[in-house]
């Protein structure tokens, strides 16, 4: 689906342009088309191919979503995949694919699945004419540091959440609950690494290596995003170890608790066992057993056995396993 196709002449927004005009456009000066697509067909995807002379395996990627992030070069233009996030009303991470084809004089952007618009950057990008006028590369560091500044505002609000599940994770009452929430965090954490990690990649060779796509002006912006996307990666990083340390201290935690009741009850244990003796060596009903048969032997057995176990019990209460 065409979200929209513009032609920019100096910088500055003509007018829509229709498909079969686009060729007028690519051959004039100062000037280049920027078009919006989300989830293709491939029919209209052979036509473009014609219309930017685009190579056929670029094309084949653009239709296809789940692609890894990469940057390619296919003669005179640039196929570039980044994934990009959004953060729902839930609290959820949803990702997307956006797929760039740049050259020269226009710039196509593929969406796929769960992903914002570039209405907002397309105008953003207008009201810079000077940038604009330098061709399709500030349209595409636009969309880029978009799609990077929601990568932050995610680590951001992800470092909101970790530090309520640490608290929780540090009480007195072990919750698993809380380590499920930890590892699915530490998974989104992991995505969205892996996300930022290739954006860097990506502006780093297009500085050095596609100086004749991205003028010398813009390349410090490139470098802004790849700065920001390194960012990200570490934050990112950083989260999970904090994490990953917090789950082993609650676990260490948890164990310590378990030896604490263990030691409990291995106490209790030691003191039962006491009259447990006693009380069944009375039990056996031998004939000849001369305490049976004394006044005071009833009183004094139990006696006896009521003064070993609490002294069993202070000695354990003192050494802390009561």
């Amino acid at each position: 689906m065409v979200i929209n196709c513009v032609a920019y002449r100096h910088g500055k927004r003509e007018e829509h342009v229709d498909i079969a005009d686009i060729s007028e456009v690519l051959k004039e000066e100062k000037s280049f088309v920027w078009m919006g697509l989300y989830q293709p067909e491939p029919a209209f995807m052979q036509t473009l191919q014609q219309e930017f002379s685009l190579h056929e395996l670029a094309i084949e990627d653009a239709l296809v979503a789940h692609q890894r992030p990469k940057i390619e070069q296919y003669g005179d233009s640039v196929f570039i995949v980044v994934k990009t996030a959004h953060m729902d009303d839930l609290q959820r991470i949803t990702f997307g694919e956006t797929h760039f084809f740049l050259g020269k004089n226009f710039l196509i952007t593929v969406r796929h699945g769960s992903s914002e618009g570039y209405a907002d950057i397309r105008t953003k990008a207008e009201k810079n004419h000077a940038l604009l006028c330098e061709g399709p590369g500030y349209a595409l560091y636009c969309i880029l540091d978009f799609i990077v500044d929601n990568y932050s505002k995610i680590t951001e609000s992800l470092n909101d959440r970790i530090g309520g599940l640490e608290q929780g994770m540090f009480t007195t009452r072990f919750d698993s609950d809380a380590l499920q929430n930890v590892y699915h965090l530490r998974r989104e954490l992991l995505a969205l690494r892996n996300a930022a990690l290739p954006v860097t990649e990506i502006c780093q060779q297009l500085v050095r290596f596609h100086e004749d796509i991205i003028p010398k002006n813009l390349r410090a912006y490139l470098r802004d995003v790849q700065d920001h996307a390194h960012h990200v990666m570490i934050d990112a990083e950083d989260m999970r170890e904090m994490l990953t340390s917090a789950m082993q201290v609650n676990l260490a935690l948890v164990s310590v608790q378990q030896s604490e009741v263990n030691k409990k009850l291995a106490g209790w244990g030691a003191i039962l066992i006491v009259p447990t003796i006693i009380f069944s060596m009375y039990g056996m009903n031998f004939p000849d057993m001369p305490e049976l048969h004394t006044h005071f032997g009833y009183p004094a057995v139990v006696g006896i056995t009521v003064v070993i176990c609490c002294v069993m019990w202070w000695r354990l209460k003192k050494a802390g396993w009561l």
